[in-house]
């Protein structure tokens, strides 16, 4: 599944107002990971704006060390920023992106939410039952290296499933639109486009606009608000998420009505959530 470059260029300027990142793209059609290509050519030179893009990663990397199955007929993608943010603060990047991402795929007239803290979901109906279940159609793993107390270098991963193979918890682009007409996204290439213009818009509300800014418009497209989760054996809601990622939790306590129950604070990575089924 080759990305043809002119039709990606082409698709990039449309709708692009004015380039934030000076995307410098280099394809492959199989590479180890798109994020180690791109450190070896951060490490090389290469500067913010740099773009790795692959349809089949052989040693693709997940959040926490996991393993991301990448077959082929995917959509992998890693871009390079220079963000200066507080070390602290690394995960806003991931924030950003997801808003990004999901906000263009959106305007494209695909409903692409966000499931905390990095996954992309669609929500699809079960064959033969009244329920709908929200399927993972992508992910993003950030990268950063720090200088004196701040992020210089970043490195966003993005895994987007287009015409792959998926595990049961997983949808690809191709499958939900095979019931839309005329598909939203047309082309690999259009995808591409919208996920790199996705990364920028996330990237530049980010640090010209501020985080309360992304957290509010990521809480908007966040389909965990008002789960119920449990926590050491005790029942809890989800009720947002912080400025650093981490997840707010109103905890239940034995007087249900109260206004004075206490919200606990769990980082990405200590809970998972789930997949969702209404």
């Amino acid at each position: 599944m080759e990305l043809k470059q002119q039709k990606l260029e082409a698709a990039l300027l449309e709708g692009r107002e004015r380039a934030y990142l000076p995307f410098q793209v280099h394809y492959f059609e199989t590479v180890s990971s798109t994020n180690k290509i791109l450190w070896d050519l951060l490490n090389s030179g290469a500067e913010a704006g740099c773009t790795v893009i692959a349809t089949q990663q052989t040693s693709g990397k997940g959040q926490w060390g996991r393993q991301w199955i990448s077959p082929i007929g995917g959509l992998y993608i890693s871009v390079a920023i220079s963000p200066k943010l507080a070390a602290s603060n690394g995960y806003q990047i991931t924030l950003a992106t997801a808003w990004g991402i999901a906000q263009q795929l959106r305007s494209c007239g695909i409903p692409v939410e966000i499931k905390w803290p990095n996954d992309l979901v669609l929500t699809s109906m079960n064959q033969g039952a009244e329920t709908t279940t929200k399927l993972k159609l992508g992910g993003i793993l950030t990268e950063t290296k720090v200088h004196g107390g701040l992020i210089t270098q970043a490195v966003i991963g993005v895994g987007i499933n287009w015409a792959n193979s998926v595990p049961e918890t997983g949808i690809n682009l191709e499958t939900w639109q095979a019931c839309v007409h005329p598909k939203p996204i047309s082309s690999l290439e259009m995808l591409t486009a919208k996920v790199l213009q996705g990364i920028e818009s996330g990237i530049q509300c980010l640090l010209f606009e501020g985080v309360n800014i992304i957290l509010s418009r990521y809480l908007e497209l966040l389909t965990n608000i008002g789960d119920r989760v449990h926590v050491n054996n005790f029942a809890g809601t989800v009720v947002g998420v912080t400025t650093t990622g981490d997840l707010r939790i109103c905890m239940e306590t034995q007087e249900s009505l109260s206004v004075s129950s206490p919200e606990i604070y769990l980082q990405p990575g200590t809970i998972s959530l789930g997949y969702i089924h209404s």
